[in-house]
């Protein structure tokens, strides 16, 4: 091999090791709580700690959210295109699964963001 190829070589391994560190200190974290929203109201908050199944009702229709595992998943929903419930279960912290005929939205934050919202004025 010549002087430029091991320097190409070189550039390229220390090319590839750079973005393999960036894609790991990006990993997403783990949520600990589920919000869902309709219409960008609070429908509820949930704990992903606890398995369960959430019926909601809206003037859309109906979408069944389940809690398992410690992760969320959209099990039914009577909208015409089931995007919602082909989504895969979700777990990490700003990961959100929509379902748009019924203006739904269920999101994974952890307890830090819920208390973000309380706004406080100091004198």
């Amino acid at each position: 091999m010549r002087k430029k190829d091991l320097i190409l070589l070189g550039g390229i391994l220390l090319l590839a090791a750079a973005l393999f560190l960036c894609l790991g200190m990006g990993r997403k974290k783990e949520g600990s709580i589920v919000k869902i929203t309709i219409k960008g109201a609070v429908y509820g908050t949930y704990s992903l700690d606890e398995d369960q199944e959430i019926k909601v009702k809206g003037s859309q229709g109906t979408n069944v959210v389940c809690i398992k595992d410690g992760k969320v998943f959209m099990k039914e929903a009577d909208c015409p295109d089931q995007y919602c419930v082909e989504h895969n279960a979700i777990n990490n912290k700003t990961d959100t699964i929509v379902c748009l005929p019924h203006r739904l939205v269920v999101e994974v934050s952890d307890d830090s963001q819920a208390q973000e919202d309380i706004d406080v004025t100091v004198r």
